[in-house]
């Protein structure tokens, strides 16, 4: 089986180079390119702290770690969902918590004990990968119903039709994304898999269960949030 190549820091420090073209564009444009900074640091950032965590949540072993873990990415990815809605966010939090944590949980179950059928169930290496593309999709998807939703009703539409239109916009990067599989990329998963040695057969296997479960999660989170406003608004 090929080893996957470690990418050194020089060779590393080359691929920042496409991240600062874009952001001379944006200050030369007057666009503001502070927020794209910010956000490329906080990336660095984000993911070299988690790069040690994970490191010791695997070599822990220990379930009540990574119900922990999955808990602590249930309350920030819920937050996160609401950044674009404006309004009382700690009114609406709960209902996305809710939403995620149902839409997500339930097929982070189904997944870990049905499909993969996981030993030990929490097994770290594929419980926190698993969770983090279930939450993160899910949080997407409802971040867009959320905006939708409050956009459409504060013009006073119908709830059923803001319903309709917020679910419509929050599927789409998720349904042109099972268009694209396979013809125009190779999600991150499979080329991940692929680049280790795996056989691309297999690494279509998982990366079918991914693309369903991101599917199932993203609009069942999105549809039970759409329906939660439903009770907000006749309140």
């Amino acid at each position: 089986m090929q080893t996957i190549q470690t990418i050194s820091l020089i060779n590393l420090a080359l691929s920042f180079i496409p991240a600062c073209v874009v952001i001379w564009i944006l200050y030369s444009w007057s666009l503001g390119g502070s927020t794209a900074v910010y956000s490329v640091f906080r990336m660095l950032v984000q993911l070299l702290l988690i790069g040690y965590v994970l490191t010791w949540i695997f070599e822990s072993k220990q379930s009540v770690v990574i119900m922990l873990v999955l808990a602590l990415m249930l309350l920030v990815s819920s937050w996160i969902a609401l950044r674009p809605v404006a309004g009382n966010h700690r009114r609406l939090y709960l209902k996305v918590l809710f939403s995620i944590s149902l839409g997500g949980i339930t097929t982070l179950a189904l997944i870990a004990g049905a499909v993969l059928d996981l030993n030990p169930w929490f097994a770290p290496h594929m419980m926190i990968p698993l969770a983090g593309m279930i939450f993160a999709n899910s949080m997407n998807t409802v971040s867009v119903a959320a905006e939708r939703f409050a956009s459409e009703t504060a013009n006073s539409v119908p709830y059923d039709k803001a319903r309709n239109l917020a679910m419509n916009a929050a599927m789409i990067p998720v349904i042109n994304s099972m268009f694209a599989v396979g013809l125009v990329s190779l999600p991150g998963m499979m080329t991940g898999q692929i680049l280790s040695g795996v056989s691309p057969l297999i690494a279509v296997r998982y990366q079918i269960m991914v693309m369903c479960m991101i599917f199932g999660s993203a609009g069942i989170s999105a549809a039970c949030y759409l329906w939660l406003m439903r009770k907000d608004l006749n309140e």
